[in-house]
């Protein structure tokens, strides 16, 4: 190319960007409004984006984490999840895992787990995702009373956007995979999928490619804001992911994968659910887990046992078809990691010298005997995971509907507790920053819930955007436009 042709090319690029700001200013775009607002660095694309195929760039996007052992209750009707969601703080994902949302009884545990609360807890979470501006429900089915018996599986396809159209477990283009199989597996949307062609039967290895959380596709059901991407128990372990209805089009690559980790090693009253999935271009995978009890010593190595186990046996099914998937197998292989549940770690200290240092509000002290924090700066679990500053006070163990902690009262060594961090939430990856770590005041149980809000960075593909489909809200800043800072500084 000479260089009067390189002059025409950079004159006309500035004249568009120019235009498409005039055009913007007038209340005219090519793009519409989006519903999320993330800020996007124009330096740091900048930075990342030599590393990445002409196309894309990095979007920020606001991640809501929150894990809570809600002591084997089943919510009522009138539990209100408004302050435990943050709803006024409105993210783009909502990421949730309770534990022992049944009783840890030999009838869940070894006949057959009861889905009854599971369901219930999916409604609240949509009554309070999906209200709207005057307070009231969106969705008709979630003011609904709940019925006896209602069926997790029929609840969960209630909260999608659509019921026709579901996200096939591999979506990606063949002929784009030729054409940049050294870079990214794309996404595309695919022809109606036959409801026998997603098994929820369990893989050999125990995975769950699907289950009961497939995801709609378009969007008929416009009224709802947040459209559910995923929902999974086992046995008291429960996990539900939500998403604005406009990302729903960009998340694909669906697995989930359960590890037992209970009674003689092998039973789901402890364990994990994890939970992978494509986002634009960023693998994501959330693990929620109840690790083994008990605050005798040494009990700390049982949970850094089961840990390193969950870690080592979780293995993701390889659905996708493409020669080139970036899809990772192993909990570890993916961008962006968030671990959360009852960790149940405790206190290396007794009761009285934990108890006294809890009058004084001496945080720093009991964090010092936190058994996670010794055990991760030893090296001996979550090496190379984050976590964020704890400012908040033990989350374990109260006595239901108090504020009161339970060995406060009970004076039988057996039957108290000392007071401990059990529910926890951890990070690992790079483009992931905390905004916030904090526990909910919620009486309901006789732990505290525990939230973070996330900011992450994921890879968009620009050309994926421009051709989303007429329901995406999603708009293009013009400073995500501009040419990196090694292109202005050639011309």
């Amino acid at each position: 190319m000479t260089v009067g042709n390189q002059d025409v090319k950079k004159k006309s690029f500035i004249h568009k960007i120019f235009t498409m700001k005039e055009r913007e200013g007038s209340g005219s775009s090519d793009f519409p409004e989006p519903q999320s607002n993330p800020t996007v660095d124009i330096q740091s694309i900048s930075s990342t984006e030599p590393q990445m195929p002409a196309g894309q760039y990095v979007q920020s996007f606001r991640v809501f984490v929150a894990t809570w052992n809600v002591g084997g209750k089943s919510p009522h009707n009138g539990l209100n999840l408004d302050d435990f969601l943050h709803v006024n703080n409105e993210s783009d994902i909502y990421v949730l895992g309770f534990q022992e949302i049944v009783p840890l009884n030999a009838g869940n545990v070894l006949v057959l787990e009861d889905n009854e609360p599971a369901a219930k807890w999916l409604t609240l979470i949509n009554q309070s995702l999906n209200k709207s501006l005057d307070g009231s429900s969106r969705s008709k089915a979630s003011s609904s009373r709940f019925s006896s018996k209602p069926s997790l599986k029929k609840v969960s396809k209630t909260f999608r956007t659509e019921s026709k159209r579901r996200l096939k477990s591999c979506n990606c283009i063949f002929e784009l995979e030729r054409k940049h199989s050294k870079d990214f597996c794309f996404r595309c949307q695919q022809p109606n999928i036959n409801e026998e062609d997603l098994s929820s039967e369990p893989d050999e290895d125990g995975s769950n490619v699907f289950d009961i959380s497939e995801i709609s596709m378009a969007s008929t059901n416009n009224h709802l804001k947040y459209s559910l991407i995923a929902s999974k128990q086992m046995v008291g372990i429960f996990v539900t992911i939500w998403a604005r209805k406009e990302h729903i089009q960009y998340v694909s690559h669906l697995r989930i994968s359960c590890i037992s980790r209970g009674i003689m090693g092998c039973l789901g009253n402890k364990g994990c659910i994890s939970v992978s999935f494509l986002f634009h271009q960023t693998s994501f995978c959330f693990v929620c887990s109840h690790l083994a009890s008990g605050e005798k010593e040494g009990d700390e190595l049982r949970r850094n046992s089961d840990v390193l186990e969950i870690l080592k046996s979780t293995q993701f099914p390889k659905i996708c078809k493409t020669t080139h998937s970036r899809m990772p197998d192993k909990i570890i292989g993916h961008d962006m990691v968030v671990w959360l549940g009852d960790l149940n770690y405790r206190i290396a200290l007794s009761y009285s010298e934990t108890r006294k240092l809890l009058e004084n509000n001496d945080w720093d002290a009991l964090l010092n005997k936190d058994q996670l924090k010794i055990e991760r700066e030893a090296e001996r679990v979550f090496k190379g995971w984050k976590e964020g500053k704890i400012y908040f006070a033990p989350t374990y163990k109260y006595f239901y509907n108090s504020d009161t902690y339970f060995g406060e009262i009970k004076t039988s060594k057996k039957k108290r507790r000392t007071p401990a961090w059990c529910d926890r939430i951890l990070w690992h990856g790079s483009g992931i920053k905390q905004l916030s770590y904090i526990r909910g005041e919620s009486q309901f149980s006789d732990h505290r819930p525990v939230c973070g809000t996330f900011v992450v960075d994921v890879v968009v593909n620009q050309n994926e955007l421009k051709k989303g489909s007429p329901s995406s809200n999603m708009k293009i800043e013009i400073e995500e436009l501009l040419p990196t800072a090694r292109y202005l500084k050639n011309m």
